[in-house]
């Protein structure tokens, strides 16, 4: 690496693999690397987006903090779920997508050497992006059992300390499919205060959950309410993965930071994909539409575990993805990605990088494959292992 930054930034894997699956181009390989999914997005948006090629205005870097219509629907969408009331004008900006938002708010919130608590294992790119913005992981191991993923909520709000900037969280947690609930939040919103720390929730999943709650939001607490800063995006609960929009929501005063760091980063979001992301969002039809894409994905995850069954593998409670513990196979979560593609015709991403036991795992996206292929993954694993 020629700059210092990058020397502790590996990448994330998933390139590796997907790039390697479009080389071969064949129909027969199970795509399970990458968070895409086959579901169409809302047809309002998709109404919306043939509309704006059309609109002078959609062709346009103004405004900069994004389109009026997409921060009042964004800031109504959080506080429908927290139960908090924001103001779209001073605590809503609009970013390029949800990981563009974590980044422009770990800039604006973590001074170089500071720490940010992360769950382990996590997603890469969440790791990296601490990393680029000077601060230092802070990992909480998460347990695997027979029901799920779980961390000790004391133990959680014990990693937050003086050197602590902020508490990076996402429920379900990708790729684990970890949710969070109200324990955790308590124990945070102590913790947090103490240390005069920031939550920071990506969002990106939160309603794509397999037990029929709804989603456990930290501004619910009134201990974190003036803490949380919610980072939201379109790309997976309305599968808008290519309109690269999400918004930050949260107190104004590290809002306008958070909005000062986008000007000077990525500038302004996609102008044509604004107003459809703001149109699937204040569909009157909008719960309904995300509630049976996550029945679907949920159909897919049932046929995963059951295929399976046989092999360490992990249940989430959530999300787009599962884990399979490669150690009792004996084998590294690299090695088994490669028995896969080379004997299986599976591309499925190992976890090197994604916290200090994504090592011993390998992540299966079922998000983007329909149940009829999902249905020879049993078959194909045993011949790969």
């Amino acid at each position: 690496m020629t700059v210092t930054r990058l020397r502790d930034i590996p990448g994330i894997g998933v390139d590796v693999v997907g790039d390697a699956a479009d080389a071969v181009g064949d129909p027969d390989i199970l795509r399970l690397e990458n968070l895409d999914t086959d579901l169409r997005p809302p047809a309002v948006a998709i109404a919306a987006t043939h509309a704006a090629v059309d609109t002078d205005s959609a062709n346009s870097y103004l405004p900069f903090q994004g389109h009026r219509s997409l921060r009042t629907a964004a800031a109504a969408h959080v506080g429908r779920i927290s139960g908090h009331a924001y103001d779209a004008d001073t605590e809503c900006v609009s970013v390029a997508g949800g990981l563009n938002g974590v980044l422009n708010t770990l800039l604006a919130t973590v001074e170089p050497g500071q720490e940010v608590v992360l769950c382990d294992p996590i997603y890469a790119g969440l790791v990296n992006r601490v990393r680029l913005a000077g601060g230092v992981p802070r990992f909480v191991p998460a347990q695997p059992t027979a029901d799920g993923w779980t961390v000790d909520a004391e133990r959680l709000a014990g990693a937050v300390g003086p050197g602590t900037a902020a508490v990076l969280m996402m429920g379900p947690a990708m790729p684990t499919g970890l949710v969070l609930d109200e324990r955790h939040w308590a124990a945070l919103a102590d913790a947090c205060e103490r240390h005069d720390a920031w939550l920071i929730y990506d969002a990106a999943m939160e309603r794509i959950r397999f037990d029929g709650r709804p989603p456990s939001h930290p501004a619910a607490h009134e201990g974190l309410a003036r803490r949380t800063i919610t980072v939201g995006s379109a790309s997976k609960e309305l599968r808008l993965i290519g309109w690269r929009v999400g918004w930050v929501v949260g107190p104004a005063s590290i809002v306008a930071d958070i909005r000062l760091v986008g000007l000077t980063n990525v500038v302004c979001q996609v102008g044509l994909a604004q107003q459809a992301v703001a149109a699937a969002l204040d569909a009157p039809d909008a719960a309904a539409d995300v509630a049976a894409a996550t029945a679907e994905w949920q159909r897919r995850c049932a046929t995963v575990l059951d295929q399976l069954a046989a092999f360490p593998i992990i249940r989430p409670h959530g999300g787009w993805s599962l884990l399979i513990d490669t150690r009792p196979l004996e084998l590294t979560g690299s090695e088994l990605s490669q028995r896969l593609f080379d004997r299986a015709k599976i591309a499925a991403t190992p976890m090197d990088g994604w916290g200090p036991s994504g090592r011993h795992y390998l992540r299966i996206v079922f998000a983007n494959e329909p149940v009829e292929r999902l249905t020879s993954l049993g078959d194909r694993f045993r011949l790969a292992v």
